[in-house]
């Protein structure tokens, strides 16, 4: 769906997964440091918006995450995961309960996959399922904003913020009163810098969650009964993810980030090397110059000098080996 705020002066409109929203405004670093600072907002109304209402709603959609939701305190935000039966990840989900309703939002275009998957495992619950993208957009406020929430708006907040449930009739009154907006690019900047996973980037098709770090923040080691949690256990116990996440702080004196799939090999074996892994997520950040996340395999060596294509990288440990 495309924003309204693209019509904003300076807007760029990203592309890709992110299509439908702004890219930047006109300057990249100043939209950085003003959320950095706590003001402005993101629009993230490209996002779907999915909810589950009905007295069985946390009672059944425990069954199904990997993350204990049976009895989530309301106005609790969390995060939770949806494995397939091997254990790799499907859809990544952040809620919250208002205490009629769960709330989500998702990747954008997962949302009608994942509502078909859990209307297939409904059975008996009494459970509604909504896809509310239509007439719902999630706005992110920073991290220290004092920007006012609007009565009856849900509200998911973590320690990187506050993510607002606006009715998407409101958007553009909404930024014009607590603006500046800042441009996904510059989220994103933030986002890599915090180590924080994204579903669809540092994830591929056999990724499971001991490789990102989501352990803990998404997924709960205490439950059972849901699908992949044999994998989840048995990694877990054994301690011997194949990958590991990385943060990589690249080189400067490159003009080209390096994009997603970037091969990584180790610096000492040049750019003809063995590949140990690939760029997941690529930006510049305002005060670290040119950052990156990449999945590399979990023996590369802690200290190991590696390179993202041609541009040299210095490894920060994400996730142990």
């Amino acid at each position: 769906m495309k924003s309204p705020l693209l019509s904003l002066p300076g807007a760029v409109p990203a592309e890709g997964r992110d299509e439908g929203v702004a890219a930047h405004y006109g300057d990249l670093f100043r939209e950085q440091r003003a959320l950095s600072d706590g003001t402005g907002l993101v629009d993230l109304s490209h996002r779907g918006v999915v909810t589950v209402s009905g007295p069985d709603r946390l009672s059944w959609l425990h069954l199904l995450l990997t993350q204990h939701v049976s009895e989530l305190p309301q106005g609790v935000a969390t995060e939770a995961l949806i494995l397939s039966a091997n254990g790799h990840i499907e859809h990544a989900l952040y809620l919250v309960d208002d205490g009629e309703t769960v709330w989500a939002h998702v990747e954008p275009g997962t949302q009608q996959e994942l509502i078909a998957y859990l209307e297939s495992m409904k059975f008996y619950y009494r459970a509604e399922i909504a896809d509310r993208t239509e007439d719902i957009a999630v706005v992110h406020l920073p991290a220290g904003s004092i920007a006012d929430v609007p009565e009856n708006v849900v509200v998911r907040e973590t320690a990187y913020g506050r993510d607002l449930f606006l009715p998407r009739e409101r958007l553009e009154t909404y930024a014009a009163e607590h603006g500046p907006v800042a441009g996904l690019l510059a989220y994103e900047a933030l986002r890599i810098e915090a180590h924080r996973p994204r579903l669809g980037l540092e994830t591929d098709h056999r990724t499971i969650p001991h490789e990102l770090g989501w352990i803990g923040t998404a997924v709960h080691l205490e439950k059972g009964c849901y699908r992949g949690q044999e994998t989840v256990a048995r990694v877990h116990n054994l301690g011997k993810p194949p990958r590991r996440l990385v943060f990589l702080h690249l080189d400067g004196s490159e003009v080209v980030l390096p994009g997603p799939g970037t091969p990584v090999r180790r610096a000492s074996d040049g750019a003809e090397g063995r590949q140990l892994g690939f760029v997941t997520s690529s930006a510049r950040h305002h005060e670290l110059g040119p950052i990156a996340l990449a999945l590399v395999k979990r023996n590369v060596p802690v200290d190991a000098e590696l390179l993202a294509g041609d541009t040299a990288a210095a490894q920060e440990v994400v996730v142990e080996p």
